[in-house]
């Protein structure tokens, strides 16, 4: 674990392997982060935790350095409802960046407007207990009704333990439906465990849920290469190719204890999507239809 001299937590490896796989020419980074800087963009007092600086320049950096083109960026509960770092990230992308934002059920359509002038494209539901103290799945639904003019999509994140209990919600989103991580299932269990076929109940139950195969580092805890998360992903990419996305989820949040390496996570993909259609459907295809949909 690595904290600074005010305690605060990076979660992310400074010096990243460079990876043996390249991503195809103008492949997307559909989920990461920035946090920060908190001099500028300060962290919600409601933050479950307290990161390091993980500004717009290090991840343009890392974009660089993995060979990607352009990020999603996905507001990070350590910044709230306080959407200004992730709008300065995009600001200073040069077009190459868009965003998901996540908003108090009572903001306003103008403000509304005001995100989608910077680059958003949707909103995250996070309900993730650990993280958010409040998830009230009424006036989300609200949220999500309000946004359809837009075109926005809706973000949901949650674990597999309450997929029951969302089925619900998911079934009244009015919008297109990204799920974090895949719920986040037990990927030991493998392709055909509980987990997984619950999931895909879920994606069979209606054609615009999309799903972003990400974090083998949260998911695998045996490590690099991620054999259980391979073996598990690899099947639901090749089933539902036209609906999956992929990201570093850099700078990782809450993964202090032990550091992703982000080459390595790179070096994942051509193992869940082992063909070249593939990886472009989820590298490039997916990401630029429904964050860059103006280029289609």
């Amino acid at each position: 674990m690595s904290t600074d001299e005010h305690g605060r937590i990076r979660s992310w490896t400074l010096e990243p392997s460079l990876p043996r796989y390249r991503p195809p020419a103008g492949a997307v980074d559909a989920h990461c982060h920035v946090f920060g800087p908190m001099a500028e963009f300060p962290f919600s007092p409601k933050a479950k935790y307290l990161p390091q600086d993980a500004g717009p320049e290090a991840l343009f950096a890392l974009r660089d350095r993995l060979g990607f083109t352009r990020n999603v960026i996905v507001q990070a509960s350590c910044h709230g409802t306080d959407n200004r770092a992730t709008l300065d990230a995009i600001a200073t992308s040069g077009g190459m960046a868009r965003g998901v934002a996540v908003v108090d059920p009572a903001i306003s359509d103008t403000e509304l407007d005001a995100l989608h002038a910077g680059g958003i494209r949707g909103v995250r539901f996070n309900f993730l207990k650990r993280l958010v103290d409040d998830a009230p799945k009424d006036l989300f639904l609200e949220v999500a009704h309000r946004i359809q003019r837009l075109g926005w999509h809706v973000v949901v994140y949650f674990e597999a333990d309450i997929l029951d209990e969302m089925r619900a919600l998911l079934a009244a989103i009015p919008t297109p439906i990204v799920i974090d991580h895949m719920g986040r299932p037990d990927v030991a269990q493998g392709p055909d465990g509980a987990d997984m076929r619950a999931f895909r109940a879920l994606l069979d139950s209606r054609d615009d849920i999309w799903f972003k195969v990400t974090c083998p580092d949260r998911l695998d805890p045996a490590g690099p290469p991620y054999a259980d998360f391979v073996r598990s992903v690899r099947p639901l990419v090749q089933a539902y190719p036209d609906r999956v996305l992929w990201g570093t989820d850099w700078p990782h949040p809450n993964m202090e204890k032990l550091l992703p390496d982000d080459g390595l996570l790179v070096d994942a993909i051509p193992e869940i999507a082992p063909t070249d259609t593939l990886q472009r459907k989820l590298l490039i295809d997916n990401p630029m239809r429904l964050y860059w949909p103006e280029t289609f």
